[in-house]
């Protein structure tokens, strides 16, 4: 994205409390620079950056920097940061003219498709999306 969304109040740490299971997390690595990715956005609370293996002409993942597991795992606390996490996927949309139409899904557990277990959203568009997804 140009203009300042990429840059403003970045942090170098990402994922805050370091256990084991943070420690392996790709997603970590990714949001703290220790994996390079295609940063398409970041501010202090969240990272995003396109998808490797992209879904739609616009694929991009977005991550909160503190190490969630998955959906199922936010608590009362992550309320302001959910909320924050859909606006930057509308701020990315809006930056990639994506006025026609985009999706936003959040996979959960092994079920839902989740393959990485710290939560993130997938922004899509560039394309026409279809009903059922799945």
């Amino acid at each position: 994205m140009s203009g300042a969304p990429a840059n403003r109040g970045h942090r170098e740490a990402g994922c805050s409390s370091y256990t084991v299971l943070v420690m392996s997390c790709i997603f970590c690595k990714i949001v703290e620079g220790a994996i390079p990715s295609a940063t398409v956005y970041k501010d202090d609370q969240s990272y995003a950056f396109a998808d490797i293996h992209p879904q739609a002409p616009v694929h991009v993942l977005i991550a909160p920097r503190e190490h969630i597991g998955s959906l199922a795992e936010a608590v009362e606390s992550h309320r302001p940061l959910l909320g924050h996490l859909l606006w930057v996927a509308a701020e990315i949309a809006r930056a990639k003219e994506l006025g026609k139409g985009y999706r936003v899904v959040v996979n959960n557990g092994s079920d839902g498709g989740q393959t990485v277990d710290h939560l993130h959203l997938h922004l899509l568009g560039g394309r026409s999306m279809h009903w059922p997804p799945g």
